[in-house]
């Protein structure tokens, strides 16, 4: 196997976030953009799909975990009253990404995320157990396409390729207009939300290269800025802005599979607008992310990430996941 394409599939794993998520816990950095990440080395067209899933299952306030007894006698700053107990949130995601570059200067790929997602929560109120519709308690699931991303990429400053700087938009596809299915018919919270309703601007950067004939390494920039604000029930709403960031590693001395290790910073602030909640959404995270490469063939390449949170500082009280699992497969044709 040649170095070349060695390093092509060890930086495969690294990019912006596929899939937009519910909160500023979630796993965002669990991607699959190999475009952005080593394929200049090879143009032509690439196909990913992948899945993921988190369950954000424990509330968090700042760094500690916090019960749910003690978040029902919480007060909420943003509203002087008590602040909502959430029990969980399920994130089911399908995304497709179609990516294609010159393999000499420039690329462009679109994703598609299609989200399963359950919530449940006791609104505010609450005892921090009992159901109880009378003070905000509902349950919600939705299926449907999120927001799509398009993403262009320039790496024609060097020989190897191996720095490029990226931009795009995340556009307004998803549904915002969601109800919760049972207790009390209200909508939905904004963050959870099959898309937010904004278009935003993407801009970033990476660079990659080798260590040595058998190590790589991958690292990469970006941010995400809502261009405007969308109108939801309620009022007007726009996400918070999001920084990025993230550093790996991958051995590739072996042909049957090429681990990887990084560890994925994420900052996002608070969201904004009537209907947003700018108590409980926005923070600082990072994860460390366990994965692998297995190349079937010289077309088909089977990926897998496990992402693990090392720091979570979250504002208000929050949802939280344990773990971030990824699979995927990539086809070129």
């Amino acid at each position: 196997m040649h170095i070349r394409f060695k390093m092509t599939v060890a930086l495969a794993m690294i990019g912006p976030a596929g899939a937009a998520m519910a909160c500023a816990s979630c796993g965002c950095s669990v991607n699959s953009d190999w475009g952005a990440q080593g394929l200049s080395a090879a143009g032509g067209w690439t196909l990913d799909l992948r899945t993921d899933y988190l369950n954000q299952d424990r509330l968090r306030t700042g760094t500690q975990s916090i019960s749910a007894a003690t978040a029902s006698q919480t007060l909420n700053t943003q509203t002087q009253s008590p602040a909502e107990v959430e029990q969980y949130t399920r994130n089911r995601y399908l995304t497709g990404t179609v990516d294609y570059n010159d393999g000499q200067n420039w690329g462009v790929s679109l994703s598609l995320p299609f989200i399963q997602r359950t919530h449940s929560t006791l609104g505010t109120g609450s005892d921090g157990a009992t159901f109880d519709p009378a003070n905000g308690a509902y349950r919600s699931s939705a299926n449907g396409l999120g927001d799509v991303r398009v993403l262009g990429r320039y790496f024609g400053w060097t020989e190897a390729h191996n720095v490029g700087l990226q931009w795009g938009l995340k556009l307004p596809t998803g549904a915002k207009s969601q109800v919760s299915d049972s207790g009390s018919i209200q909508p939905v919270d904004p963050g959870l939300q099959l898309g937010t309703g904004t278009t935003d601007m993407i801009v970033g950067g990476y660079l990659f290269d080798s260590l040595s004939p058998d190590w790589a390494y991958f690292s990469q920039l970006n941010a995400q800025v809502a261009l405007n604000h969308s109108t939801m029930a309620g009022g007007s709403y726009r996400p918070g802005n999001s920084v990025n960031a993230s550093l790996g590693v991958r051995y590739v001395g072996w042909s049957l599979w090429f681990p990887t290790v990084q560890l994925n910073a994420r900052y996002a602030r608070p969201d904004s607008g009537d209907a947003a909640d700018t108590y409980a959404t926005g923070g600082r995270l990072v994860y460390l992310t366990l994965g692998g490469v297995v190349p079937v063939t010289s077309t088909l390449n089977l990926y897998a990430n496990l992402q693990l949170p090392v720091y979570q500082n979250v504002n208000g009280i929050q949802l939280t996941p344990r773990y971030v699992a990824s699979v995927g497969a990539k086809f070129a044709f």
